[in-house]
């Protein structure tokens, strides 16, 4: 059943698709973002190769932005809420995971556009235009915000598995419903 009609108390066994869709696009967005870091941090510094990932990876991280205002704002107004199958300490770890989830995400995105006016270095969006940073920068901000950025990467990354790990883990163990919701 995937609709819920007000006062029918029926219960929807599948998230809306607005909601699905941007689960999958900041899955997507993320594991790309992280992917691209990791390929550029194997380059040597100055290459052309190495500026053209860091610039791909400002422009997705762009889209991030966009996609968690979007996604949080649905979620907010319109997002369906389904019933959970958790109970207790599971129903406890799942909400943690998405507070978590919205939390790490914010406070990334946050650290990305910050270390971008930190380093005072344009950039090109998709090599649609270029974005001019004013100011000379600030090495020292710059450095500390490229260190936070990387450790709230790596620790988004880890929940990410975790995430994923505990949906099969429901899939194929427990033999519920939780991951075909979100399918």
């Amino acid at each position: 059943m995937q609709i819920d009609p007000p006062g029918t108390g029926l219960v929807m066994t599948r998230y809306d698709r607005p909601t699905v869709v941007l689960h999958w696009l900041t899955a997507g967005l993320v594991i790309t973002l992280f992917s691209l870091a990791l390929v550029w941090g194997l380059l040597e510094h100055g290459t052309a190769l190495r500026k053209e990932l860091q610039y791909l990876h400002i422009s997705l991280g762009i889209l991030l932005a966009i996609v968690i205002i979007i996604r949080i704002a649905w979620r907010a107004t319109r997002g369906r809420h389904l019933a959970s199958t958790a109970t207790g300490i599971g129903k406890w770890a799942a909400k943690s995971m998405h507070l978590a989830f919205y939390f790490l995400l914010t406070l990334q995105i946050g650290s990305g556009f910050a270390l971008r006016w930190a380093q005072a270095e344009s950039f090109t969006f998709f090599r649609l235009f270029t974005v001019e940073i004013p100011g000379s920068g600030n090495k020292t901000l710059a450095h500390t915000l490229e260190a936070l950025h990387d450790t709230v990467g790596w620790v988004l990354i880890i929940l990410v598995g975790l995430h994923a790990a505990a949906a099969l883990i429901h899939h194929y163990l427990l033999r519920d419903d939780t991951l075909k919701r979100m399918l």
